[in-house]
């Protein structure tokens, strides 16, 4: 196969993916780092992107991508984090038919589909030894052979690895090839993590709202009040901008309408579940314990009538709640929601649930 030249591929530039555009900010670490890659991405080199889970390593290869010469070609991507070595190499560089169990047919690797485009490997860390020399050949000869065979292949494929690993560590362990690392490392471009960019919290919390809005088909953008925007710049966000991504969408489906406040942001979706794995903690458990009843405590129960199922007494108590704080808050239903102690979400399950005897 002769190597095809990212000239002779034909294709509008503006296939570029949606997604691209979420590449938003302005603070200096945001801004140095797109300065950074719009020049590497011009030099037909390997290059590597470090940084943290959630910061966007796919995003900024692909902006690698779209900014070089290569933008009409292939942009093959392949996480290598959980493949076995037989199964890493057949994904790269493709295998014959019958080279192993399973192998029925001829299949084109990773590296062929990406000809005369850019490969993205993310996690490149947990590539084996063993595949990492075949890796080596290729960038430094531009051909290989299928698994399975022994006709060479040319290509022309420009390699993007990603990682949240240190690959020098990892060299100096005898776990990744110097010389693959070597090659690899034309320009090593370090992803600042969201807590050094905090200028940008805010317009990205917006873009996410307003996607999820259209998403949902609202008419109007969600708006996310300044109280919420304070917790959104305190947090520490260990999981980068796809965090903030999954908050701010969780946030605009929970609220029902088109203001998102504090109360519908939920940091840590698992934290109920938790809760109810550990059990109910000791103060509950000492509350629910029955007591020595008092004369006092007898009358009071006897003052309220025949005894009635709990269900019943309990709907009557929330009905009669919900009236009375919907006509001292005027039936804003926020307001409501705030005399009762109940967030706006809690607060609308509730009504939906008695609807119709508030309704009728």
């Amino acid at each position: 196969m002769s190597p095809v030249s990212p000239k002779d591929r034909k294709g509008p530039r503006d296939s570029e993916p949606q997604d691209i555009h979420e590449a938003l900010g302005q603070s200096d670490s945001f801004l140095g780092f797109q300065e950074h890659l719009s020049k590497v991405a011009q030099v037909n080199r390997p290059i590597l992107l470090v940084g943290e889970r959630g910061t966007g390593k796919e995003l900024a290869a692909t902006r690698v991508h779209f900014l070089s010469q290569r933008w009409a070609g292939p942009f093959i991507a392949l996480n290598c984090s959980a493949l076995t070595p037989t199964l890493m190499e057949s994904e790269l560089f493709g295998h014959e038919a019958g080279a192993f169990t399973g192998a029925g047919t001829r299949r084109q690797g990773r590296f062929e589909a990406a000809n005369g485009g850019t490969l993205f490997l993310d996690e490149i860390g947990n590539i084996p030894m063993e595949v990492q020399s075949k890796i080596l050949r290729v960038v430094e000869y531009g051909g290989f052979e299928r698994v399975g065979s022994s006709s060479p292949i040319q290509v022309d494929v420009r390699i993007v690895g990603a990682t949240n690993a240190d690959l020098q560590a990892l060299a100096d362990r005898g776990r990744f090839m110097r010389d693959l690392l070597d090659r690899l490392s034309f320009d090593v471009l370090v992803l600042p993590p969201l807590r050094e960019r905090r200028e940008d919290i805010a317009i990205l919390a917006r873009h996410f709202s307003a996607r999820m809005g259209y998403e949902l088909g609202w008419a109007e953008v969600p708006e996310i009040t300044e109280e919420a925007l304070g917790l959104l710049q305190n947090y520490p966000w260990p999981g980068n901008v796809r965090e903030l991504k999954n908050v701010i969408e969780r946030a605009v489906y929970r609220s029902g309408d088109n203001l998102v406040t504090k109360d519908e942001l939920i940091f840590d979706p698992f934290r109920n579940y938790a809760q109810r794995l550990q059990g109910p903690s000791e103060e509950a458990v000492d509350a629910a314990l029955p007591r020595r009843s008092s004369p006092t405590l007898d009358r009071s129960a006897a003052d309220d009538g025949p005894l009635r199922p709990l269900n019943d007494a309990v709907a009557e108590l929330e009905l009669r709640s919900l009236r009375r704080a919907l006509a001292e808050g005027k039936f804003n239903q926020r307001k409501a929601a705030d005399l009762l102690g109940l967030t706006y979400h809690q607060f609308r399950g509730l009504y939906r649930k008695y609807q119709a005897e508030l309704d009728g």
